[in-house]
């Protein structure tokens, strides 16, 4: 069985205990799926990336037919950080949520005179947000380009620049070393592991320091950061003084360079061959 994240972010627990870690992190409108109730008000839930944790059952929608109308929808993704979904299209209408960047919606007809797109929510219920905030849902490219891909992915980790440092974050509003990478190659349409190690049977393999090019990954102990060139690369850390989002150097003549990182590389990873 299936179910959709119904809140704007939904955090996904290591454990039923109200202490917990929280490990990861759902946007609205993605789907996972049920293993099973661990106690009343908690699931068990497997995303679309293998991750497993537990929810709270008042954060989705269940039912196979939801979920199925659901993917059967037209959907788009929130491609600002952060938006209002409003009740009306129009500046002054009561707020139904917030979003941030990588929620799904499904757009409900055309946009208006204005631009406002009335959007259906997984609950059923219709809320509006200017159609200038959407972007076409990300499909896995099926024969990606390094010319587009990895410049994009960069882009897409420098969006995040300035977020605060959230422990299993995925959004603008707090993210994770590995929820940066993550979500840089997910809003290109590539799934890569959630944590910050090479996994098998997901997309990233090891390269060298010689092949190392935009996009690519680098690995530390319990840390990851996009590489985005000329010796540059950004990540999300907690480091005091930097708390969040911020791009450093690996050239130890750089004003910005980190020697307790750069000395502590155990891996490079990426999505393509080493002759690209």
């Amino acid at each position: 069985m299936h179910a959709i994240v119904n809140v704007p972010l939904c955090p996904v627990l290591s454990d039923v205990d109200g202490q917990s870690a929280q490990v990861d992190e759902l946007l609205f409108g993605w789907t996972v799926e049920l293993l099973g109730e661990a106690i009343p008000g908690i699931l068990l839930i497997r995303t679309e990336y293998q991750y497993t944790g537990y929810v709270r059952a008042s954060d989705l929608v269940l039912g196979g037919e939801a979920h199925e109308n659901w993917l059967r929808q037209p959907r788009r993704i929130l491609a600002a950080p952060v938006r209002d979904v409003l009740a009306a299209p129009r500046v002054d209408a009561p707020r139904i949520t917030t979003l941030t960047r990588g929620a799904v919606v499904a757009p409900v007809g055309e946009p208006d005179p204005e631009g406002w797109q009335r959007i259906a929510l997984p609950d059923e219920w219709e809320g509006y947000v200017k159609a200038g905030f959407l972007a076409d849902l990300p499909a896995e490219p099926a024969v990606p380009d390094p010319a587009v891909l990895r410049p994009a992915v960069a882009e897409a980790a420098k969006g995040y620049l300035g977020a605060q440092y959230r422990w299993g974050g995925k959004s603008p509003l707090g993210i994770d070393c590995s929820g940066l990478a993550f979500m840089s190659y997910w809003l290109n349409g590539v799934q890569i592991f959630r944590d910050s190690r090479m996994e098998p049977g997901f997309p990233i393999r090891p390269t060298t320091r010689e092949a190392l090019d935009v996009g690519d990954l680098i690995y530390f102990p319990g840390h990851v950061a996009v590489y985005l060139g000329e010796g540059r690369y950004v990540h999300a850390t907690a480091r005091t003084g930097s708390d969040g989002v911020v791009i450093n150097s690996l050239d130890p003549a750089a004003p910005d360079y980190r020697a307790d990182l750069a000395e502590s590389i155990t891996a490079m990873g990426s999505l393509f061959p080493p002759e690209h």
